[in-house]
């Protein structure tokens, strides 16, 4: 009888075992099907968990071989195969991402431009100007800007570096900021979001012109009632570029994981870091821990050349910066 007991004890184990290894077999499939499928823009589902999941993809498709392996090393071939399939699938998606894209050959002037999400406007003013002047940056787009961080800005000497600037300045997070090296004139219309989205043509030499948007639609899981529907629709209240060469920079809050965030690019547009094969390098995390997701963009018309990107840490905030140089067009260059 104890043998009997034993030999039953063991069968039981081995069958709980195998329902944990089909359980990681079959989550990984599962989000290797969601992704490839595009699945969080299904009917633009409400429901955020999808949205945040998706977000996570890198991360995901860095444990997946492991847990194949594991799988395979305890003898669950088949759950391992399974995993090992939908890793393979992962890699493919992100392999891409790590390798530069072909640049259009634009010849006009070159914009530098950096993009910064305040954190409230907690992000250390001196820093970020500190990083205007080293990279000789151009354009400026400030999100989560508060007036108490505009005045901490030009005591910190932005408006000698920039001096013309298209604010909107509201309540807490709301408030969006551009500040240039060269003339700013009245942007393009936007459909409202629940943020500022401030727009502005930028007049360079030669007659050159360029549109700048500062992008900063709601993230799709927080507090407030339908987040992830009206993430949905502030990323598609961005129209697609026009006659002028066009730069939209700002927190997407969304990866190119996202299919909202992809539909985005296939209106004209192209990720910069993508263009350069930086764009696995997160930019958001936890005020002092590494970040661990990357929200903040610089697009560029696809007429544009990207020269070159980087991310820049700034104290006190949960976004880092992210820097790209850009080349526009020349003059009545067509897409």
């Amino acid at each position: 009888m104890h043998v009997a007991a034993a030999g039953s004890k063991v069968t039981h184990q081995s069958r709980a075992l195998t329902g944990s290894s089909w359980i990681v077999a079959g989550g990984l499939a599962a989000y290797a099907a969601a992704r490839v499928s595009s699945a969080d823009r299904i009917d633009r589902i409400e429901n955020p968990v999808l949205p945040l999941l998706m977000s996570f993809t890198p991360q995901v498709t860095k444990a997946a071989p492991l847990a194949a392996l594991g799988l395979r090393l305890t003898g669950r071939r088949k759950a391992a195969a399974t995993a090992a399939v939908a890793a393979a699938t992962l890699g493919v998606v992100l392999h891409s991402r790590r390798l530069p894209k072909w640049q259009p050959g634009a010849s006009g002037p070159r914009l530098r431009v950096l993009t910064s999400n305040m954190f409230f406007g907690r992000g250390d003013a001196e820093v970020i100007v500190d990083r205007v002047r080293q990279l000789k940056v151009d354009v400026l787009f400030l999100q989560e800007l508060t007036a108490d961080a505009v005045t901490r800005l030009k005591q910190a000497g932005l408006d000698d570096l920039l001096p013309y600037t298209q604010q909107e300045i509201r309540g807490g997070p709301r408030g969006s900021g551009i500040y240039s090296r060269f003339p700013l004139s009245e942007g393009p219309e936007l459909a409202p979001i629940h943020t500022a989205q401030p727009t502005a043509v930028i007049e360079l030499a030669d007659g050159y012109r360029a549109e700048l948007i500062c992008m900063h639609p709601c993230p799709p899981a927080s507090e407030h009632r339908g987040a992830a529907t009206r993430w949905h629709n502030e990323l598609g209240s961005l129209t697609a570029p026009g006659e002028l060469p066009r730069i939209v920079a700002g927190d997407f809050n969304a990866t190119l994981d996202h299919a909202e965030f992809r539909q985005v690019l296939k209106l004209g547009y192209a990720d910069s870091a993508l263009q350069t094969g930086n764009s696995l390098v997160a930019t958001w995390g936890m005020p002092g821990k590494d970040p661990v997701l990357t929200l903040d963009h610089v697009l560029v018309d696809r007429r544009c050349a990207v020269l070159a990107t980087s991310v820049h840490m700034i104290p006190h905030s949960d976004h880092r910066a992210v820097f790209a140089e850009v080349q526009i067009p020349e003059h009545g260059a067509e897409e």
